[in-house]
């Protein structure tokens, strides 16, 4: 089945840098787009950043953009988000999800992965 495995998260300073990796299996990588979210303590999983199939396409929420980049290399079945000049209200677990992972003629519904902490804190 499709298989997400964030890393890179760690505990930053305010006004720091992470960037987060995404290693994903299970389906055609090169030909799914794909997507950041993330979740703070409290509130609800909200959706960060997109990235078409080939990455020439990226696609932002107001509040990181600017400061975070999406990026991807499909020859390592790797998603990235680059997160600059980090505020406390990033803190949360960061996930990447396939908007629609498929093989061949089959697809699969997405499923979230463990997720990386990021914390942003002074």
């Amino acid at each position: 089945q499709v298989q997400l495995v964030e890393s890179g998260g760690g505990l930053v300073q305010p006004g720091g840098s992470l960037r987060l990796s995404c290693v994903a299996s299970g389906f055609t990588f090169s030909t799914s787009a794909m997507s950041w979210y993330r979740q703070a303590p409290g509130k609800e999983r909200e959706l960060v950043a997109r990235i078409t199939s080939a990455g020439g396409s990226t696609n932002y929420v107001d509040f990181v953009k600017g400061r975070f980049t999406i990026s991807r290399d499909n020859a390592r079945n790797t998603v990235y988000l680059q997160l600059n000049s980090l505020k406390p209200e990033d803190t949360a677990v960061y996930y990447c999800l396939a908007v629609r992972p498929c093989s061949g003629l089959v697809c699969y519904t997405p499923s979230w992965g463990q997720g990386t902490q990021v914390t942003v804190s002074s």
